[in-house]
């Protein structure tokens, strides 16, 4: 039986290390998790926040997939897409998933990462609420 999710593995192509350690601590804020010995002499790095896991693999003629990318959810995604900015990474805003408020980016390497945060759904005739709350009446979705 599936459990969790341990990790997603973006591709990378080689020497690109140093670049993604930059942009992987310093603009999107994770930790770099030292690999096992056996593992790090094939290249890569891997990365870390939270319970969120992303290794990044060396891989022989990278080519970055146009559609293939992780879900990252974020809390203050507002704040989180002007660090991006901020450091130099240009996001794309897509309003298209209900309930969601997210964005694309892409990483130094052509990754495709998407940000996403679950908005709170206001009920007709109440304020803003949370999604615990609103088993007892009808969502007015946004």
């Amino acid at each position: 039986m599936l459990a969790a999710v341990d990790h997603v593995q973006l591709a990378a192509p080689s020497g690109s290390e140093d670049l993604l350690r930059r942009f992987y601590t310093g603009t999107l804020g994770m930790t770099e998790v030292p690999k096992p010995p056996v593992l790090a002499a094939r290249g890569g790095c891997w990365f870390r926040a939270g319970a969120v896991h992303l290794h990044l693999g060396i891989e022989p003629g990278f080519e970055p997939s146009a559609k293939a990318h992780p879900g990252l959810r974020v809390t203050g995604i507002e704040a989180y897409a002007a660090r991006l900015e901020a450091h130099g990474t240009p996001v794309t805003w897509d309003m298209d998933l209900p309930g969601h408020r997210r964005f694309y980016a892409l990483d130094p390497v052509g990754n495709r990462l998407e940000f996403l945060e679950p908005v709170q759904r206001g009920l007709r005739g109440a304020g803003r609420v949370t999604r615990s709350t609103e088993t007892t009446r009808r969502p007015d979705w946004e």
